[in-house]
């Protein structure tokens, strides 16, 4: 493994500790009594208090230092004083520990009590201080200058999302999206919670993928020597749930879908479906509405929220268009009663990517998508899509081409998708099997015909309504977050192609030139007197060289080589 120079002597460090008795990884509990924000809001001078968290800056003045350290909710000033921390002869402790061995980035945990600076920082007198936890990798901290300008920060977007556990440590504000994430997960349960419907689980592995038009992962199981598919919904699980009883049931699953990455897509995300019975979908749009400004309301304080440019308010009610009147308004092209041909050469002569795998649904998305969609910037309900495109929605009750879906539509992206749900097994099977036709034609996001599903039908489902509503995508437009990789713990990323650079000192690198010049070997003797760095630069050096496996040196006789390696 090839370190740093800072990795180096952090594990030299490391070793010293050690030397000295103290172990860098204690085991026994640490008893924090405080967080940094209980001190600053329940501050009282004297008050003993027990802290622990990372230490992240410090300034050492000769006997006495003040330092920073930073907890899970913010940072608070520590004065450190050496005859009160170590009011024995043994200076040990300060002299050595903290102001040498101990490196920005350690855990560490302060016992003392709390006083007010000469300039009114409340800041945490140490009288006691522990090592928790050495680090042996320096934290990316960004650089401030005198006038306030940051340098060096930790901004890289796939350096911040493949090493998220540094990001939320230099990077503090970005846990406050994910904060967020969770009031909107806790206020939408307790929106279902209080109406009385049901949380529950169903699988993730599935024998049949389900309830989505999407591409799987496939897997295999090796007991039952079967193969399994990740979840790309749990629609038809929780619809068996109704047809077993219960009246409103509701889960928070994560979903998989074999397909692109991209701002708004992750192969792995988290979606909501809920099934009340005895509902249709224009109840449903009510509850929708309401359910956002409520979710709106919980999480920032306010119905509005800021998307880029946009300002998007989620106060009920929101408008209502239906899907021929949207692709009417903005293509001019009327989809009503067209066959799969006419919709081909339309979507042809509007400059979309068409084939011939494609049926009458995925031609009518495909419209709608390339041309409508963008458009719809403040919530809109687009209702009453074409039959074609809903394998699992009830027959529009006006209007037999029709179904009785919406998908709500902000800032130009599907948010959600509802149905009057399809609970007639006859017309459902006939559905299952013109998809089944458009898997045979090439189409690899058709539906699997689902056949325990339709005998769950056959026992009887009252009169349902579903709403699915993709998470990820909710919180970022909450967050003002363009990207999904920004609300997700740890996106799906790409392997790593490149190893991480090593950084040399200048030292090191006058050596290496030298060396280049020189076919990549030279006498040592001769290599030093070239560089001409003093004896502990030179050990210092060529130490670090070595350890970065970047020089070799070849005794031959009594002469000493050092080679260049590859």
């Amino acid at each position: 493994m090839q370190l740093s120079e800072q990795e180096i002597i952090r594990r030299e460090k490391l070793g010293r500790l050690k030397e000295l008795g103290i172990n860098p990884y204690p085991a026994n509990l640490f008893p924090v009594d405080h967080t940094s924000k209980q001190v600053k809001e329940t501050f009282e001078e004297g008050k003993k208090v027990i802290v622990a968290g990372r230490l992240m800056s410090s300034r050492i003045q000769g006997k006495a230092s003040f330092a920073e350290i930073q907890d899970s909710e913010g940072r608070i000033q520590v004065y450190i004083n050496r005859d009160e921390i170590c009011p024995d002869d043994d200076k040990t402790l300060y002299n050595e520990v903290f102001k040498k061995l101990i490196d920005l980035g350690d855990f560490i945990g302060i016992e003392g009590e709390l006083f007010t600076t000469q300039v009114g920082e409340k800041t945490l007198r140490a009288k006691k201080i522990s090592l928790l936890s050495k680090t042996l990798r320096p934290l990316p901290l960004p650089k401030v200058d005198a006038d306030g300008n940051i340098f060096d920060a930790f901004t890289d977007p796939e350096l911040r999302y493949r090493m998220r556990y540094v990001d939320l440590v230099v990077n503090p504000q970005v846990k406050d999206v994910f904060i967020k994430r969770t009031k909107l997960f806790n206020a939408m349960r307790t929106f279902f919670n209080d109406k009385g419907y049901f949380e529950v689980e169903t699988p993730i592995l599935q024998s049949i993928p389900g309830g989505a038009a999407a591409r799987p992962f496939i897997t295999h199981h090796n007991s039952l020597d079967i193969p399994l598919y990740m979840r790309i919904a749990n629609e038809l699980y929780l619809k068996r749930l109704i047809v077993g009883g219960f009246d409103g049931v509701y889960e928070f699953s994560k979903n998989f879908r074999n397909e692109g990455m991209d701002r708004t897509h992750n192969p792995e995300f988290t979606a909501m479906e809920i099934y009340v019975a005895y509902k249709d979908y224009n109840w449903m749009m009510e509850f929708t509405e309401n359910l956002l400004e409520y979710c709106a309301l919980q999480v920032n304080g306010t119905t509005s929220a800021t998307f880029g440019e946009h300002t998007v308010d989620f106060k009920a009610p929101y408008a209502r268009v239906t899907m021929t009147d949207a692709i009417k308004q903005f293509t001019g092209f009327d989809i009503s009663g067209k066959t799969e041909e006419e919709l081909r050469e339309a979507a042809k002569s509007m400059g979309i990517a068409v084939d011939e795998t494609m049926g009458k649904g995925k031609l009518i998305d495909e419209i709608f998508g390339e041309k409508c969609e963008g458009n719809f910037i403040q919530p809109t309900f687009i209702t009453d899509y074409p039959k074609e495109m809903s394998p699992l929605t009830k027959v529009h009750r006006d209007n037999p081409d029709l179904t009785e879906r919406f998908e709500l539509m902000v800032c130009g992206k599907e948010i959600a998708n509802a149905y009057s749900e399809l609970n007639d097994p006859i017309d459902q099977r006939e559905r299952f099997e013109a998809q089944l036709a458009l898997s045979e034609r090439g189409d690899d996001e058709a539906m699997f015909i689902d056949n325990d599903f339709l005998r769950a039908l056959e026992y009887g489902m009252p009169p349902t309504s579903g709403l699915g509503i993709g998470m990820d995508r909710l919180i970022m437009f909450l967050t003002n977050n363009p990207s999904i990789q920004e609300v997700l713990f740890f996106p799906q990323m790409r392997p790593e192609k490149k190893a991480i650079q090593i950084e040399l000192e200048a030292e090191e690198k006058a050596i290496i030139a030298i060396l280049e010049k020189s076919n990549n070997a030279l006498e040592l003797a001769e290599l030093k007197n070239q560089a001409g760095l003093s004896g502990k630069k030179w050990d210092k050096a060529m130490k670090a060289l070595s350890q970065h496996g970047l020089t070799k040196v070849v005794v031959n006789g009594e002469s000493k080589v050092v080679e260049l390696q590859s």
